[in-house]
């Protein structure tokens, strides 16, 4: 039986070869593997809030002197969900074990605010309301984006092809530890990149074509 140099042991869980009396029983577990899925979107309206109120919510991101009469806030979700089969070999020091992990993504809630000012099915509200659905598109856009390289990088360190082998009643620890520690929120930083796509949507022109649109009405309405 291989072993870890120890200063690994301690961060990751090791791959080593089943020795031969425990070869066949490993070998019968599932290879490891790793599947992502998208979040269902769950898209809802809020019109209860006046401008003034969503220019707060959105101070750390609109520019500073906005008014913001609309807001598409999307929350980063991630779920990381593992099952473990796994099998303890013959003189009961070692296991061997198969991660099965389903890794769900997306922003969930995911809530367009629209100043009350502006009554549903007005000129003004269609305006704001179309400009919010690009944001709508640009956070749908970026899951799908980043989703090849998401599942490329978890299953190089997870689908290895062949079972774990670690102490016993060691594995499962030290993988939801590093899931916890790692993972989770490097799958949050990359969600979290779409960010720098929503900026390119809220141009100084953007601002301007939708404050100036229909006929003035929504400048008469924010006075």
């Amino acid at each position: 039986m291989s072993s870890c140099p120890n200063k690994l042991a301690a961060a990751f869980i090791c791959l080593v070869s089943a020795t031969p009396a425990t070869a066949d029983e490993c070998d019968q577990l599932a290879p490891p593997s790793v599947t992502l899925r998208r979040l269902p979107e769950r898209l809802s309206i809020n019109t209860r809030h006046d401008h003034r109120e969503i220019t707060h919510l959105a101070a750390e991101l609109a520019r500073p002197g906005t008014r913001v009469l609309g807001l598409t806030r999307g929350t980063a979700t991630v779920r990381m969900e593992v099952r473990s089969p796994s099998y303890v070999d013959r003189s009961g020091r070692w296991e061997c074990s198969s991660p099965q992990i389903v890794v769900t993504y997306g922003y969930d809630p995911m809530t367009v605010y629209i100043a009350r000012e502006f009554p549903e099915r007005s000129c003004a509200y269609n305006e704001i309301y179309k400009h919010e659905l690009r944001h709508v598109k640009t956070y749908q856009e970026h899951l799908v984006a980043i989703e090849k390289d998401l599942t490329e990088t978890l299953r190089r360190r997870f689908a290895t092809g062949t079972p774990w082998r670690g102490p016993v009643g060691n594995t499962q620890a030290i993988l939801q530890r590093e899931i916890d520690d790692r993972w989770l929120p490097y799958i949050k930083r990359e969600i979290g990149k779409v960010e720098v796509a929503q900026a390119r949507v809220d141009t100084p022109d953007e601002y301007e074509r939708v404050s100036k649109s229909c006929n003035g009405e929504i400048q008469r309405r924010i006075k």
